[in-house]
């Protein structure tokens, strides 16, 4: 049994702790969180460190896969010519590209991440998942923008899905850009329940002007790349509002990015009833697009407010606490111990980890990160990370 102390101890679930105590056993399981001055821990030997002791993170959006494409993407260039890039550049060998994915499963752990939201086309992640000490679901892709391309795409992606960890694995529309509205009505039928999807939303303006007016750079995108897009036709309104009503209420809901979702859409999405997680991939959304999503017309949803990565496509590294340092110096009027439940609990619920992991409590296996630089609990470029267990 190790006991793990450290300047202050944020369960996440409950108030913060000054010199609080974590017990954990040799398989990283939790067996009692105590104050400083509980007898249980008055006589035995504990590890202090000089810092801020949090759970492990989540990282609810990642392409691990298309980790071998660091530095082959320009940055600003919006997202239907990043798409572009990423469609035209992403073959390689494939030992360099299993590399890479080991390489960035091993960044992320060494980062503090615990669990991983991660989208797929392929099933080569498959080997480095399963001897992870990180804690995956894998989200299968299927694009289809016509009625033809439906049923084998699926196919496809189900086989994909065999590859990976029953439990822990979902299908799931890619995006508004690349699914049509058939497909979306599919999805009521293909998946059960408690089938989660993930869904790529409103990450650049240009979706929103397809989806209202039929206009703008993904037709030129889609005439580059050889693709049809009939099944798109002028709505008159932005894509959340076009194809949400599609998909089954029943099945849980992470919308990725949300870069140019107005609160007119969050509305629209609070009238329907339907239980969404936002994602905010801030460092990504800033390279590719230059912008960061509207955070605070969510802030009303905070306990649906999560953080993801993406890739190392549109990434320099997959760090959530550069994540989180990004959001707290554009949004300073957001304290730390606001947003770090985001990056946390929050994505362990959207994922269904919510009893393994994300906050650290008795019989959980978070794993325990160090803030290290932290003063008054203030986020700032100087903090660093130090993973305990």
């Amino acid at each position: 049994m190790r006991y793990i102390s450290a300047s202050i101890v944020i369960p996440v679930k409950g108030s913060f702790m000054r010199k609080g105590v974590v017990a954990m056993d040799e398989y990283g399981a939790i067996k009692g969180v105590y104050e400083e001055t509980d007898p249980a821990v008055s006589d035995v030997k504990i590890e202090f460190y000089d810092g801020v002791l949090i759970p492990g993170f989540v990282n609810t959006h990642c392409h691990i896969e298309l980790s071998h494409m660091l530095g082959k993407t320009k940055k600003g260039t919006g997202l239907p010519r990043f798409l572009a890039d990423v469609m035209k550049k992403r073959d390689t060998k494939e030992k360099d590209i299993l590399a890479k994915i080991q390489a960035a499963d091993e960044m992320m752990f060494k980062n503090g991440i615990q669990a991983v939201g991660d989208h797929v086309n392929t099933e080569l992640s498959a080997k480095t998942k399963a001897g992870s000490p990180i804690k995956y679901h894998t989200f299968v892709e299927v694009m289809a923008m016509t009625k033809e391309d439906i049923q084998p795409r699926v196919d496809k992606a189900r086989d994909i899905e065999f590859y990976f960890d029953a439990n822990h694995t979902s299908i799931t529309p890619h995006a508004p850009y690349s699914c049509s509205k058939e497909l979306f009505k599919a999805f009521r039928k293909l998946v059960n329940e408690d089938n989660i999807l993930s869904v790529h939303n409103q990450e650049s303006d240009e979706e929103n002007k397809l989806y209202r007016y039929r206009q703008g750079e993904f037709l030129d995108f889609y005439k580059e790349m050889g693709l049809h897009a009939d099944a798109f036709k002028a709505q008159a309104r932005n894509s959340i509002q076009s194809y949400l009503t599609h998909l089954s209420k029943n099945n849980p809901l992470i919308l990725v990015h949300n870069t140019y979702m107005s609160l007119k859409d969050v509305d629209f999405i609070e009238r329907l009833g339907r239980d969404v997680y936002f994602c905010m991939c801030p460092k990504s959304n800033l390279f590719i697009e230059g912008k960061l999503p509207k955070i605070l017309n969510f802030i009303p949803n905070q306990n649906r407010m999560v953080i993801g990565t993406d890739s190392l496509a549109s990434n320099d590294t997959l760090d959530i606490l550069e994540e989180l340092k990004v959001i707290s110096s554009h949004y300073n009027q957001l304290d730390f111990l606001q947003i770090l439940p985001w990056a946390t609990i929050n994505g362990a619920e959207a994922l269904g980890l919510a009893d393994e992991l994300g906050s650290i409590e008795v019989g959980k296996t978070p794993g325990l990160v160090l803030l290290e630089g932290m003063n008054n609990l203030r986020l700032t470029e100087r903090v660093t990370l130090k993973r305990i267990v």
